[in-house]
């Protein structure tokens, strides 16, 4: 069974970067949708990028398009979320998970705390 860890949350000012990464183990990453979600205070969990098992472009929430990307890369067993342009309204606690389609996660990681502060 896979499971996956998430990295690279911080504190960041209004208008910066970080990247987030998800690292995978075991041996069917290639078979598996991947996304990310953040639970921001107070909120709801809000679904904001994936990429299916079959690869192509990553679907985007309105609420980041623009200015976060997502990418995985099998070999290294990781997905990665980019995110620039930071906004207060963006902290929270982001996860990444995995299952067979991007509306059907199974596996969660524990989560990343991201702060957008000055």
């Amino acid at each position: 069974q896979l499971n996956v860890v998430e990295s690279g949350g911080g504190l960041v000012q209004p208008g910066g970067s970080l990247r987030l990464s998800c690292a995978a183990s075991g041996n069917t990453f290639d078979y598996v949708a991947v996304g990310w979600s953040r639970q921001g205070p107070g909120k709801d969990r809000e679904e904001i990028a994936c990429i299916s098992r079959s690869g192509g472009s990553p679907t985007y929430a309105e609420s980041v398009k623009g200015r976060f990307t997502m990418s995985r890369d099998n070999a290294k067993k990781a997905a990665y979320l980019h995110m620039n342009s930071l906004k207060p309204e963006d902290t929270g606690i982001y996860f990444c998970a995995v299952g067979l389609r991007c509306t059907e996660f199974g596996v969660w990681g524990q989560g990343t705390q991201v702060t957008v502060s000055s």
